[in-house]
Order: C-alpha cells, then sequence, then structure tokens
C-alpha cells in the first residue's frame, strides 16, 4: 500500500532531484570553466574532484537506502562491493601503465633488465579496459549473490544478517591485507596515471571523470525510484514493516532481499568504479568494518528510506569530514559517533524527516489535511 502523503512527497523529490542536477551536472562544471581563477565563485580543480568523489559515495549510499531503508535489512558488508569495483577497474589503469612502460624500455633497448613480476591468472580477464568495466560490476554481483542465497536462504534475518555482513567485511580485510594474495597487501594499489588514451592528472580528464559520475548518480537514483515505486517496491516495503505477513500473503521474501541485495552490491561496484580514477590510489584502510559502518551514518543522516536523503547524507557528511579534519583530525572519529547518536535518538529520519516536518508546519491546515490523504472541508 502506498504511503499517504505520498504524492507530494513524490512530487518534491522529483524537485529536489531537478534542481540537484542542474546543480552538480551545469552550475558547477560552468562555475570551474568559465570565472577566471581569481573570482571568488570560481570553483578549483581540487574541489571539483572532491566533488566527484563525494557522488560516488552517493551511488553507494543508494544501495545501501535500498536495502535498508527500504526493505528493512542492514548490511554492514557493502564496503567489500565498493574495494571490488575498486580494485578490478583499479588493475586496468595499473596494467596500461605496465603495457607503456615495458614498450619504452623496449624501445631503449632495456628490454629484460628488469622484469616485472608475472600477473596473476584470475587478473587476465580484467586487463583490458572492458573487461575491467564489466567486471567491476559483475564480480559484486556474483559474489553478492552468493552471499545472499545462502544467508536469506538460511532465513538469516535482522541483527544476525548484520552481524555476519560484518563478519564479511573483516574476512575481507584480512584477505586483501595479506601480500601474497596478490590484491593490493598492506601497501593497497597505486601508479594509477592513464584511463584508455586520457591522462588522469589532466583536469581536462577530472572534469570528465566528475560529469560521467553525475550522470551515472542520476541513472542510479533513477533505477531505485523505479524499484521502489514498483509493485516489488510495495513487498520490499511490506517486509520492512512486517515480514511474517507477506509471507503468510503467499509471497517469498528472501527472494525480493536477494533482489535488493544484489542491486546494492552492483551500485556498490560502479561507485568504486566511478571512484578509483579520481582518487589514484587503493588503500588497504578503505575497506573492512568501519568504511561499511560509515555508510550506514551517511544514510542515517540523511534519511534513511528516503533515496534523495541517502544521497544527500552522503554528500554532507564527506563534505563535513573534509573540513573538519582540516582543523580537528583526531576528532573526526568521536565527531561522526557524536553526529550518528544525535542523530538515532532525536532525529531519526535524518535531515529529509526534519525538512519534511518544517515544510508540513508551515502549509494550511486545510492543504495538510489533503496532502495526507483526509477530505478538505
Amino acid at each position: 500500500m502506498p504511503e499517504p502523503g505520498a504524492a507530494p512527497q513524490s512530487s518534491r523529490e522529483t524537485l529536489a532531484f531537478a534542481v540537484a542536477g542542474l546543480f552538480f551536472l551545469v552550475v558547477l562544471p560552468a562555475l570551474n570553466l568559465l570565472p577566471a581563477e581569481d573570482a571568488w565563485f570560481h570553483v578549483s580543480d581540487f574541489r571539483l574532484n572532491q566533488f566527484g568523489k563525494f557522488l560516488a559515495f552517493a551511488i553507494l549510499a543508494l544501495g545501501l537506502d535500498l536495502i535498508w531503508g527500504y526493505c528493512g535489512v542492514l548490511s554492514l558488508g557493502q564496503g567489500v562491493f565498493f574495494r571490488l569495483g575498486r580494485l578490478l577497474h583499479g588493475h586496468v589503469s595499473r596494467a596500461a601503465n605496465r603495457v607503456r612502460e615495458r614498450l619504452r624500455e623496449r624501445a631503449a633497448g632495456l628490454h629484460g633488465l628488469d622484469p616485472s613480476p608475472r600477473t596473476p591468472l584470475f587478473w587476465y580477464p580484467f586487463k583490458s579496459f572492458w573487461g575491467g568495466f564489466v567486471g567491476a560490476i559483475l564480480v559484486p554481483v556474483l559474489f553478492a549473490t552468493l552471499f545472499g542465497v545462502l544467508a536469506f536462504r538460511s532465513r538469516i534475518k535482522g541483527v544476525y544478517f548484520a552481524i555476519i555482513t560484518q563478519a564479511l567485511a573483516f574476512a575481507a580485510w584480512l584477505v586483501f591485507n595479506r601480500n601474497e594474495t596478490r590484491l593490493g597487501g598492506t601497501n593497497g594499489l597505486t601508479d594509477f596515471k592513464q584511463l584508455l588514451d586520457f591522462r588522469l592528472s589532466d583536469p581536462s580528464t577530472q572534469r570528465g571523470l566528475y560529469v560521467l559520475t553525475v550522470l551515472a548518480l542520476g541513472a542510479a537514483y533513477l533505477l531505485c525510484r523505479w524499484i521502489v515505486a514498483s509493485r516489488a517496491g510495495n513487498v520490499l516495503i511490506a517486509i520492512r514493516d512486517s515480514e511474517s505477513r507477506v509471507t503468510f500473503s503467499g509471497y517469498t521474501p528472501w527472494r525480493y532481499k536477494l533482489f535488493v541485495f544484489v542491486v546494492a552490491a552492483g551500485l556498490a561496484g560502479l561507485a568504486g568504479m566511478l571512484y578509483v580514477p579520481q582518487v589514484g590510489i587503493i588503500t588497504p584502510a578503505q575497506i573492512g568494518v568501519l568504511p561499511s559502518l560509515e555508510v550506514v551514518i551517511w544514510v542515517a543522516v540523511g534519511g534513511r528510506g528516503t533515496l534523495i536523503g541517502a544521497i544527500i547524507g552522503a554528500v554532507a557528511v564527506n563534505y563535513g569530514r573534509s573540513v573538519l579534519t582540516n582543523y580537528f583530525p583526531e576528532a573526526w572519529p568521536f565527531i561522526l559517533g557524536g553526529l550518528f547518536v544525535i542523530v538515532v535518538t532525536l532525529f531519526p529520519d535524518g535531515l529529509i524527516g526534519m525538512i519534511r516536518k518544517l515544510t508540513a508546519r508551515k502549509e494550511p491546515p486545510a492543504l495538510r489535511v489533503k496532502a495526507e490523504g483526509g477530505t478538505v472541508t
């Protein structure tokens, strides 16, 4: 059943999406290109690149909001799928760099003096751009399908599912940090200089990656919105509110949970693929339990169960992090933890919930009654 007042809220979300899309897709790149660099409203290359990273995080948050906010399944392992996407696409750039270096060495007559280590066999499907592009999404999807079938068919749910995904994140952190697995080890992966024929250090390349990230975020938002507005979306909300009733109605809840879990993993892989070339490095610190918990905080701050809230939460928290860590780097974990406690206890609906309450109070009583599905007298 659609929630009361869903239509007005949907139109507001559409308006907010259109305004945000215009701002990020047109206004910010224009302020980077057109004004002089010493103008106060000029957006620097660094700041544009920073927003590109925040919007990649927003795609990751959208996936978690889909499974947690609409289906009620809290996953603390989204960082694993994000890492897989980053790793597979990042390997493309490293492989291309190695090929170019080997060609230069051969041209200089130095080939064979410093042979590079043999590439493990499991990297070979991802040595080309398209292999890395497809693998960055397909591998997280396949891994999530396997994990989800085992977990959901076993009727693992609630806090137990959160714990098992947390264990998954910790196990993945241990595997990726071992140097003998050839997955980056304790040093991570670096040396990302070029993608296809574009140098990643070139401002125009970073600008193109930013625009690509905005378009990908818009497509991810529309996909999630289509899912939650469909009949399957109504079942997801019903599972969140009362799974036993859904079972008694003849549905199979684990299949719907698996569906959104796989979609969320694919979005995490897409976000990781877009994030890597904008950062140029993959560090071991960005996988594990803590990064996955941070995604939960982004969604909670923005507003769980509201797609636009997940985007706002991801951008707002990460922008706050970039500013505050310049002045209080050691205090940031305490600030983040305190923010989560305050939101959960005082503002459970997040920023979007606060905005809705404020705007509802300003509306005339007759309009409020109409928006809530009542009769206007």
